[in-house]
């Protein structure tokens, strides 16, 4: 059995769509993206472990929407925590996000905290839901301390959050070494641009300047646009040890079939942790893009966590 660590933060959203007519939706959101996509996608002989800090209010229901799925093994290493629940307001024009605000941060993670929680597993899945989940000390702990491969997607890394917690695209500080503590990253267009901007590079020259270092490979989400990926020669499977590679990293992309309306929401999520589960699972870089791309279009008609998972796998259709 092999056990997969997800750090990450359980959110409740309310969803504002322009076909709305004063009613959002309110559902759960941010992590459990990732939980329930792995439920649809990862091999039965793998579990997976979250380790999440639950607000006291969100608590009870967020433990029940874990139980639910079965590839989850909550034991202790979710925490409840005397604090209010991670809330998000998301408005959308079309399928693009026009606001997005954020209350109820927990408080990070250490790795004194991590690495107990972190122990009997063979891979980690970070991501950073609110950006707020560890800091880069722990960061540089955790790829000093945790000897299996780990993805991150940094995106709320690259945001920053105003007084009434509206979040807006900024430079990500100490990026490199940010990202050289990851054997996968996962970023979008914007982000990938934001990173590069700040040291005055191509968005794809920064790219092929981070993988072959530490990062074994880079995944770049294109929206509807599918998928490019920058991967260091021999970089895969990623069970192999970890190391420098002097040689030119191979880029390639992967295109999906484009979908007109429905909800975006949590996409990149379900694209992250699909596309994890098949590179452990042996696949090659353009098959793990290629079966990430699906799930993330499927994601695409429903709306929220609940159910997602069967939804997936096609057990269910959606509400």
């Amino acid at each position: 059995m092999a056990v997969v660590g997800v750090v990450g933060t359980m959110v409740w959203d309310t969803i504002w769509h322009e076909s709305d007519r004063g009613t959002p939706t309110g559902e759960w959101g941010g992590i459990c993206y990732a939980l329930a996509a792995a439920q649809a996608s990862y091999p039965p002989d793998f579990m997976i472990r979250p380790v999440l800090k639950l607000g006291r209010d969100l608590a009870e229901q967020g433990l029940r929407f874990l139980n639910e799925l079965s590839v989850i093994e909550t034991d202790e290493a979710v925490s409840t925590i005397d604090a209010p629940g991670t809330r998000v307001e998301l408005r959308y024009m079309g399928q693009v996000r026009s606001c997005e605000r954020i209350r109820g941060v927990p408080p990070s993670w250490t790795w004194s905290e991590l690495e107990p929680r972190l122990r009997g597993c063979d891979a980690l899945y970070v991501n950073f839901v609110t950006g707020s989940e560890f800091d880069l000390t722990t960061a540089l702990e955790l790829r000093r301390g945790f000897r299996g491969p780990i993805y991150a997607d940094i995106h709320s890394l690259t945001l920053a959050t105003g007084p009434s917690g509206e979040r807006s695209l900024r430079p990500l500080r100490d990026s490199r070494e940010w990202l050289e503590c990851f054997d996968v990253v996962q970023v979008n267009e914007d982000e990938l641009g934001s990173i590069a901007a700040s040291e005055h590079l191509d968005p794809w020259e920064f790219a092929r300047s981070i993988v072959g270092r530490k990062t074994r490979l880079l995944f770049v989400t294109l929206g509807s646009g599918g998928a490019s990926y920058v991967v260091a020669r021999g970089a895969l499977p990623l069970s192999s040890p970890r190391s420098d590679d002097p040689e030119l990293p191979r880029t390639g992309s992967v295109t999906v079939e484009r979908v007109d309306g429905g909800d975006p929401t949590g996409c990149g999520d379900v694209w992250g942790i699909t596309s994890f589960g098949s590179l452990l699972a042996g696949r090659d870089v353009e098959d793990a893009v290629r079966i990430a791309n699906g799930m993330a279009r499927r994601n695409v008609f429903h709306r929220g966590a609940s159910g997602l998972g069967p939804f997936l796998r096609g057990a269910i259709e959606s509400a």
